[in-house]
């Protein structure tokens, strides 16, 4: 019996997970715009588009501006990062505060801090019975405290986002932003690119990875703002000073002195979080101040009808392009209300008004407030508090910002609209994308949040809009990723022989067709296009995996074992190349190894399908046939759909 279960194993084949941020916010037209369309790819600023130009490091700035750098490092941009620290948490860590139990998954989740060293203890409970435990060093903290600290860790410089949240104005844990409702996916979601460039300075990144860093910075330093410092900091140590009461010191950008829409293109490379859908050949490196948005990515938002009011969090460059203030003045920027270098923490709420005033003064002076004296009295005669309310936002739970869409009558959280109908995908920093670029967005739409078939029949639309030769050439990788999150997998097969895997410059591009070939069961087909993705994406973990998968499907096993060798060199706990490696012990008669690393396995993921199925084969291969019933008993109770393990169950019970 013991050969019958063990040629019943499925080799795990699981898609490579695709885990990005979960919170999101968008910006509408650009209306109002003061810069010509002959003027993009040119500057008068030196440090736009001058390549020699490099980043400093906001040590070097403080060095000449240390009043600046103390008040700045005191702004919520300043803090949006740090190592994790007592002094860095804003966290209340006392026994009746810090415990999070996720209902839908059955795990606890306990933060507390052992001498200076900050832990995420994940445990789940049978009756008083601790049945699993694992804990997670924490390595930084996320956000200035103000709305929240989220967790990160680093594993080998592969930084993963823990997945409980404090949340300081509700003073509470609970798990983190996306990780509600059965979507925890515990300490698995990665920290890209896009999201470490917004909440922190530029890292110092693997690229031939998708979240490994060499090194990562301290908070949102001097240069995303201003550009990067070299030219400025040679003029000066080199005695060529700039009399900026005359003129602008062109070395480096002064937002202040540039067109109100790329003023506000600075603030929106991160407070217009959407659905990013870089330009070919753009990274989220590439964009500077001075630029427009556009030049680097187009940010889209789903539209829906009924949602005019519902707000995201980081939205505050959008709301504020929907008030009547933005449109008709003309001149309306984020730092007409906000310095910058100063925390809105010691902002004096004059500040505020006086911005309002400047548009909207009556006699003397004094605000054109058509309010009874008595009514402005209620709120201290503050603008901000009636027409720029504290409301809930829509992606992040227990936080409530300032709604920027200034209106004379705005809508509270306490109003329920209700959104009737899906309108499709808007860009809102560029009124003309192209085809192409809209058709991704849709794809991305539907990888991150929504996965509705209409979303992809609408990008499959969009590009076949792309008419001309070089837009046919440039679609096929687009094409491939549609039909493969349609699971069309023949039609995405048949893209490939008119492509030479060598040729392929796309990780994704290359691991679709090749996971396509493997779906359709031609793992020999499949297996160059694998190694063409770990190629290109060589400290990808899961790419490697898949790459071994396709090895061991073809019985290649020593060379399987290698490639699952390297993937636990760089992240030791990983769930699957632990279960495929003590697969290929099974298979070669080292049982005690093989057990080593499916409970490896175990413990990184108690509910992991394959490998319960597994360790219920080695249990029953050495005689513990109660302990493979326990195995299987346990699959079956989060995974009901599991035939095979029902079946084995059943032969089990026979015995």
């Amino acid at each position: 019996m013991t050969a019958g279960w063990l040629r019943k194993i499925i080799l795990v084949c699981a898609s490579v997970a695709v885990t990005l941020p979960s919170f999101f916010c968008n910006s509408p037209d650009n209306k109002g715009q003061t810069v010509p369309d002959d003027e993009v790819h040119t500057s008068a600023w030196r440090n736009v588009y001058d390549t020699s130009a490099k980043y400093v490091g906001m040590d070097v700035c403080r060095g000449c501006h240390p009043g600046i750098y103390e008040t700045y490092m005191q702004t919520g941009m300043g803090q949006s990062f740090g190592v994790a620290t007592r002094a860095k948490s804003a966290a209340d860590f006392s026994a009746a505060h810090a415990l999070v139990y996720d209902t839908a998954l059955d795990y606890y989740y306990k933060p507390y801090w052992a001498d200076s060293v900050f832990y995420i203890m994940e445990y789940r409970l049978e009756g008083r019975d601790t049945v699993h435990k694992l804990v997670q060093r924490i390595d930084y903290v996320v956000g200035s405290g103000q709305h929240t600290n989220s967790h990160l860790f680093n594993n080998n410089g592969f930084v993963h986002q823990a997945p409980i949240t404090f949340y300081t104005q509700k003073h509470k844990w609970d798990l983190a932003p996306g990780f509600e409702k059965g979507a925890n996916t515990r300490f698995g979601r990665m920290i890209q690119l896009e999201c470490m460039t917004c909440h922190n300075a530029y890292p110092d990144f693997v690229s031939n990875s998708e979240n490994m860093y060499n090194k990562v910075q301290g908070g949102i330093d001097c240069e995303r703002c201003h550009g990067p410092g070299s030219l400025h900091v040679y003029d000066r140590q080199n005695s060529k000073p700039v009399d900026t009461s005359a003129g602008p010191d062109y070395t480096i950008v002064n937002p202040r002195r540039l067109p109100v829409e790329l003023q506000n293109n600075i603030c929106q490379r991160c407070h217009l979080q959407g659905i990013s859908v870089l330009n070919d050949g753009k990274t989220f490196y590439d964009f500077r101040p001075g630029m427009r948005l556009s030049e680097v990515m187009n940010v889209f938002m789903p539209e829906y009808e009924g949602a005019k009011d519902k707000m995201i969090m980081a939205s505050h460059v959008e709301r504020m392009k929907k008030s009547d203030c933005y449109v008709q003045s003309g001149k309306m920027s984020c730092i007409t209300c906000h310095k910058p270098h100063v925390s809105v923490k010691f902002t004096p709420r004059a500040q505020y008004l006086t911005a309002c005033q400047g548009c909207h003064s009556g006699q003397k002076g004094q605000t054109a407030c058509k309010e009874p004296m008595a009514t402005r009295a209620t709120v201290k005669d503050d603008c901000v508090t009636c027409h720029m309310p504290r409301n809930g936002s829509i992606d992040i739970p227990h936080v409530a910002v300032t709604d920027h869409y200034i209106r004379r009558k705005p809508v509270d959280d306490t109003t329920v609209s209700k959104i009737t109908a899906f309108l499709g995908m808007k860009c809102y920093n560029n009124d003309k994308p192209d085809a192409i670029t809209v058709a991704r967005s849709y794809m991305e739409f539907y990888e991150r949040y929504a996965p509705s078939k209409g979303l992809l029949d609408s990008a499959l639309l969009y590009l076949g809009r792309a008419g001309n030769e070089e837009a046919t050439r440039k679609q096929n990788r687009d094409y491939i990723r549609a039909y493969y999150l349609q699971n069309a997998y023949d039609k995405v097969t048949g893209y490939a022989p008119a492509m030479q895997p060598g040729t392929i410059t796309d990780a994704w591009t290359a691991y679709r067709i090749g996971e396509s070939y493997f779906q359709t069961g031609q793992a020999a087909n499949a297996l160059p296009w694998y190694l063409r993705a770990t190629e290109l994406r060589k400290y990808a973990p899961d790419f490697q995996n898949k790459y071994g998968t396709c090895l061991l499907a073809l019985d290649r096993l020593a060379e399987a074992q290698t490639v699952f060798e390297f993937v636990l060199s760089m992240s030791p706990g990983h769930v699957s190349a632990n279960t495929n490696i003590g697969y290929i012990y099974m298979q070669t008669g080292k049982g005690t190894m093989a057990y080593d690393h499916l409970m490896r396995a175990y413990h990184s993921d108690p509910d992991y399908e394959q490998n319960l199925i597994n360790l219920a084969v080695w249990h029953y291969s050495n005689k513990q046939y109660d302990k493979a019933k326990k195995r299987l008993e346990h699959l079956l109770k989060k995974h009901p759909e599991n035939e095979k393990a029902r079946a084995m169950l059943l032969d089990l019970e026979g015995m």
